[in-house]
């Protein structure tokens, strides 16, 4: 008597669902934590773009002793902030301030700023 022999050559429904479940979940954990390590980096552009914009007017108040009429011509690459004296520079004072830009305009952190001081500033304490 011979006996038949079946091999099984696939997946049932039931072991592939179990892997789109799984999937999903490692899914939902994920992307979150990307979103938020894209906007920590976005934001980490914009300080070093502030940073770049307070050297600069130091430097000018270095050659001129005064902070008006400096220009500060700094440009974030991803276009995520845009790059600004907020107000008008006085002889012995600035504010840059570092305002979403783009898609990013949603970020929690909102606009970001520093002064003559260093003193820096956003909408949420830990953004700095």
């Amino acid at each position: 008597m011979r006996t038949a022999l079946r091999t099984n050559a696939g997946f049932t429904l039931i072991e592939l669902m179990i892997v789109v479940v799984v999937i999903g979940v490692l899914a939902s954990i994920a992307y979150p934590a990307y979103l938020e390590y894209v906007a920590k980096s976005k934001r980490a552009e914009g300080k070093a773009a502030l940073a770049l914009a307070a050297q600069r007017m130091e430097r000018c108040f270095t050659a001129n002793n005064t902070y008006a009429g400096c220009a500060i011509n700094v440009v974030v690459d991803s276009g995520s902030y845009t790059i600004s004296l907020q107000g008008a520079a006085t002889t012995s004072a600035y504010k840059l301030q570092a305002v979403p830009a783009g898609g990013f305009t949603g970020d929690a952190c909102g606009t970001l700023t520093i002064n003559q001081a260093g003193e820096t500033s956003a909408a949420q304490a830990d953004c700095w």
